[in-house]
């Protein structure tokens, strides 16, 4: 009996030295401390998120190829998933439904780096409602709203090394656009649609700082009545391209447009809305059907009231009225406020004395408060800030 225990015993002490083998081959392979690989994740993490080698304080407002895009298209009456992809080139037919009647709507947003070094996009939700008014009317199919948040803050990660940081002045300028995409002879819409969003990082647009411009008021419309002046339709801007360049020529920064129907009434320019502030510092803003209903003037009115508690007064506002306004300044996306010093009325000078040489104060408080919410610098309202996670 003894002799068989010493054997059990024996195989025992075999089994108890197995697991000293692999405590020695496992000492081949140390396994990392917590520390070490923190470190190796902190850095896999900036190494993703480190931004593009570009002089972003210099940078122009044109087009810059970023390196994904999201695109999405309408068949058979229904739109696809969408997807993001690297693919910067568009193939469409030659007869495709945009290019022979124009059928082609957009819009127009930023995303910014904030103080705290979040990034962010400003009020996506109105872009998609404004979106969805364009293609009504266009006899466009709607990509729906929280898709399209979801797609717009989808290509702003994908691109997160392009998001300019804080305080070099630049910011990621963010374009959805629809158009139609199968072929189209007769004059009726399009059958097949593609959505698509294009990212760019952007200088401002105004090099130097917002300093005072002149303009013109036009003889030309920007729009017809009852057409199509109030949603971002591509053609209302093919039809102002002649008159900006001839502006241009003539040493003019704009055109203010009149109404189209008496050429009376103060509407907006080529690209923007229009704020007036009076001598006793209230804003006007023109009211009209055919204006293109401003993202930004609508946070800006906001702003004024909600905040800066400054009176707001939203009507027609006569040409004949402009001596009495003491600031003038265009609003919109690409610069949020430029300020105008001057309006030519076919050789009349009417200069606003707020706005001679920089930006009058009213207006600048105004900007200010609007991207200092913007930058993170200021709390923002409910809703306004959508945060790329």
């Amino acid at each position: 009996m003894a002799v068989k225990k010493t054997v059990k015993t024996a195989k025992t002490a075999k089994k108890a030295e197995k697991p000293a083998k692999k405590t020695v081959k496992s000492a081949k392979k140390p396994v990392k401390d917590i520390k070490t690989v923190k470190a190796a994740a902190k850095k896999t993490a900036v190494k993703k998120s480190a931004k593009k080698n570009l002089d972003w304080s210099n940078l122009p407002f044109s087009y810059i190829r970023t390196d994904k895009r999201f695109v999405a298209n309408f068949r058979n009456g229904e739109w696809d998933k969408g997807r993001l992809t690297t693919d910067d080139k568009v193939v469409i037919t030659e007869c495709a439904g945009v290019l022979q009647y124009s059928q082609s709507c957009f819009e127009g947003l930023k995303a910014y780096t904030t103080e705290n070094g979040r990034i962010v996009a400003f009020r996506p939700d109105l872009n998609a409602e404004r979106m969805e008014r364009s293609c009504r009317r266009l006899e466009m199919p709607v990509f729906p709203k929280e898709k399209f948040i979801e797609a717009v803050l989808s290509v702003i990660k994908a691109n997160k090394s392009y998001v300019p940081p804080y305080g070099s002045g630049a910011t990621l300028y963010v374009r959805p656009y629809m158009f139609g995409s199968n072929a189209v002879i007769g004059v009726k819409p399009a059958d097949e649609y593609q959505f698509r969003i294009l990212v760019t990082p952007v200088g401002p647009y105004f090099k130097g700082g917002a300093k005072p411009i002149t303009v013109r008021i036009s003889d030309m419309d920007r729009a017809a009545p009852h057409g199509t002046g109030d949603i971002k339709a591509g053609l209302n801007y093919a039809m102002s391209l002649h008159n900006i360049v001839d502006a241009h020529k003539n040493g003019f920064s704009e055109n203010m447009y009149l109404d189209p129907a008496t050429h009376t009434y103060i509407e907006e320019t080529g690209g923007a809305n229009i704020l007036f502030v009076t001598k006793d510092g209230r804003i006007v803003t023109p009211k009209s059907d055919s204006i293109l209903p401003s993202i930004t003037r609508r946070s800006l009115i906001y702003v004024a009231e909600s905040i800066l508690h400054i009176p707001v007064e939203e009507r027609k506002i006569d040409k004949k009225e402009l001596p009495s306004f003491d600031e003038c300044g265009l609003c919109g996306t690409a610069a949020v406020i430029s300020p105008i010093e001057k309006v030519v009325d076919h050789g009349k000078e009417i200069v606003f004395e707020g706005c001679r040489e920089k930006m009058g104060p009213v207006l600048q408080k105004l900007y200010d408060t609007l991207t200092g919410i913007q930058m993170g610098r200021l709390p923002a309202p409910k809703g306004w800030i959508y945060e790329v996670k």
